[in-house]
């Protein structure tokens, strides 16, 4: 049975090994599957809930863009767009967070997360970005979303907003209960400086993260200088508790290498981790580099980047515009 699936991106610029491990690559997969119908969303809205430089995001939509293309993702197989050029976004978000209650909104972590001590000061945005997230994936009758740990509570909003939806105005199946997509040979990416934090670019040590663009003499020297313990490589997964940078890094060889960790133990157990870092090194320098040297090549082409993003935008909006429509009709505008 074929799939609609949707996803996106924030252009937040600086996309690192974590974004790739934990969803370009498996887009990409998804891209390549023929049964698949697939769009993937440059999140530009979602972006500005915290302040932007103006020039900046613009660049890094086109990066993004850039990101998805050079990974694999084929704009003639599935739509690429950035969220801004297909208003119904917008108005599907208001509509919805005019009935969602707001006890949803205050159950959800990432914004307590985000927002910190200071919530006061976040901007409302912030708050209700779940909700735009339903509407993305709400307006394309998307049947699966393919993510990650913590993005699996917004999920469950959208499925909460669309029964809601339904069976408010009486309008039974009008929204698709899109179903979770994840990828269980995937370990969470850790910061190479701490393997009990995510990969960021927001880290302030380039050390921590393998940037896209990375040049091969970076990867090298970073991976060289990834944190680690002095303990042999163990050959049980059991044997990884408590070793937080162990276990990142072999979650990184796993994911990159497309096996499991059990496999990934038989093979480096019982030897030292300068016996992994050398074939964690060559792997990404394969897999990292070419593409790395298409984003650049990408980058420079702007032109093209927004001819995809202006040809996407024109696609999205046909799918989006008839189910807004329709949404407008059932309220009783």
């Amino acid at each position: 049975m074929s799939k609609k699936i949707f996803s996106g991106v924030q252009p937040t610029g600086n996309l690192h090994l974590g974004n790739y491990l934990g969803a370009i690559k498996n887009f990409v997969d998804l891209n390549n599957d023929k049964e698949n119908e697939c769009i993937f969303c440059v999140v530009d809205l979602h972006a500005i809930t915290v302040k932007q430089d103006k020039d900046k995001l613009r660049q890094n939509i086109r990066e993004t863009a850039a990101t998805f293309i050079a990974s694999g993702i084929d704009p003639d197989k599935s739509i690429i767009f950035n969220q801004s050029k297909v208003h119904a976004h917008s108005e599907g978000s208001w509509i919805l967070s005019c009935m969602s209650p707001m006890g949803w909104l205050n159950r959800m972590t990432q914004f307590k997360e985000k927002a910190g001590k200071d919530k006061e000061k976040a901007s409302v945005g912030l708050y209700i970005y779940p909700v735009l997230m339903a509407s993305d994936i709400l307006l394309y009758d998307t049947t699966h979303v393919p993510v990650g740990e913590d993005q699996k509570q917004h999920l469950e909003l959208t499925r909460d907003i669309a029964h809601k939806f339904n069976k408010d105005f009486n309008a039974e199946d009008f929204f698709k209960v899109p179903e979770p997509l994840i990828n269980k040979n995937f370990s969470r990416i850790m910061s190479l400086k701490d393997g009990l934090k995510k990969m960021s670019k927001s880290d302030p040590s380039d050390l921590s993260r393998i940037n896209l663009t990375d040049s091969k003499d970076k990867i090298i020297n970073k991976i060289k200088k990834a944190k680690t313990d002095s303990l042999p490589i163990p050959n049980e997964e059991q044997k990884l508790k408590d070793r937080p940078e162990a276990q990142n890094l072999i979650g990184i060889y796993s994911s990159i290498s497309n096996q499991t960790l059990d496999k990934t133990l038989y093979e480096f157990g019982g030897k030292n981790f300068s016996d992994l870092k050398n074939q964690l090194a060559e792997i990404l320098l394969n897999k990292i580099s070419p593409i790395s040297d298409e984003i650049k090549k990408l980058i420079n082409n702007q032109d093209y980047l927004d001819k995809i993003l202006i040809e996407g935008a024109a696609k999205a909006n046909e799918i989006a515009r008839k189910k807004i429509t329709e949404m407008q009709k059932i309220i009783g505008f």
